[in-house]
């Protein structure tokens, strides 16, 4: 079973692919897809969903975890953070792949225990619990193993 944690945003989407083997989690890839701040907001939306299409038509998920949009003081960039988010729910809609939305707090519970944790914690156990050789690089990419791998938890 796969398992695709998405950390969305309109200059960065993280994504993070892990694969349940034996009930126990493999990570496959993890990265980032960017847009540029020179294309228009539309052109950044095609290039997320593009993006995005060729990473689940590559690693056909049976599930999709993405970060729920969590209260910001700078309303423009959680406006363009919903828009991304709106892509990616609208893609895996026609795909059909279920999507469970999770808070960086319930994150953070499955993943170290606590909801207060912060960011170098939350990479420090995503090294140990996916057994990697180094944090994963950039940070959305760890935050969306991260998400994946919260999603993983609360199947079992």
């Amino acid at each position: 079973m796969i398992v695709i944690g998405i950390d969305p945003g309109l200059a960065r989407v993280g994504y993070g692919v892990i694969e349940v083997r034996n009930r126990k989690p493999e990570p496959v890839c993890c990265g980032c897809i960017e847009t540029s701040m020179d294309q228009s907001t539309s052109g950044r939306l095609v290039h997320i969903y593009t993006e995005v299409a060729a990473l689940l038509e590559k690693y056909p998920p049976a599930h999709m975890a993405v970060e729920k949009l969590f209260f910001t003081r700078n309303i423009t960039s959680a406006m363009s953070v919903s828009e991304a988010r709106g892509v990616i729910l609208l893609l895996a809609e026609q795909k059909k792949i279920p999507v469970t939305e999770y808070t960086p707090n319930q994150v953070k519970q499955a993943i170290t225990g606590s909801g207060r944790a912060d960011k170098r914690q939350m990479q420090e156990m995503i090294m140990r619990l996916l057994h990697l050789p180094e944090i994963p690089r950039p940070d959305d990419a760890a935050d969306a193993l991260s998400i994946a791998l919260c999603h993983i938890h609360n199947l079992r």
